[in-house]
């Protein structure tokens, strides 16, 4: 699953990014399209960040900065798809209902993990970074999971 996504990306303009976000949100689509179905466990997910941080360079400003843009862009598509499933399941209230308690939850349970992981390395450069990679992949996951219970 790699493989492809590592050709395109020596096909893409990094110069030509937009400005305001460092990595290009089409592999994040990509992902989210071509990701096997019943999975939320992609190779693709992180593709990104290191993507950008292989043009930027790898301080921890930078690799900070290229993890934030590709989590950012994860969390774009966990809203879309969210409301997608939400949508998808609205004539049947009980659904919509409970999905939207475990989307709440799901939240809390991300923020205390990633929380909890970046305090693994507390007081080091490492915690920010940590903390950041483990919301881009709990959020990756989380956009995959919505994707799957609409089209398992």
């Amino acid at each position: 699953m790699l493989k492809p996504f590592a050709l395109l990306l020596l096909t893409l303009p990094f110069p030509a990014l937009a400005q305001d976000s460092p990595i290009d949100g089409a592999l994040i689509e990509i992902c989210l399209r071509d990701a096997p179905r019943g999975r939320a466990d992609a190779d693709c997910i992180g593709i990104a960040a290191r993507a950008c941080q292989a043009w930027t360079g790898e301080t921890t400003v930078q690799i900070n900065t290229c993890i934030e843009a590709e989590r950012k862009e994860w969390d774009e598509a966990l809203n879309r798809e969210y409301k997608e499933t939400r949508d998808h399941f609205k004539d049947r209230p009980g659904i919509a209902d409970k999905l939207k308690v475990a989307q709440k939850s799901w939240i809390g349970l991300r923020d205390a993990d990633c929380e909890a992981e970046g305090l693994r390395y507390e007081g080091g450069t490492m915690q920010t970074t940590s903390t950041l990679y483990c919301q881009l992949e709990h959020t990756a996951r989380r956009a995959l999971e919505l994707r799957n219970m609409r089209d398992p």
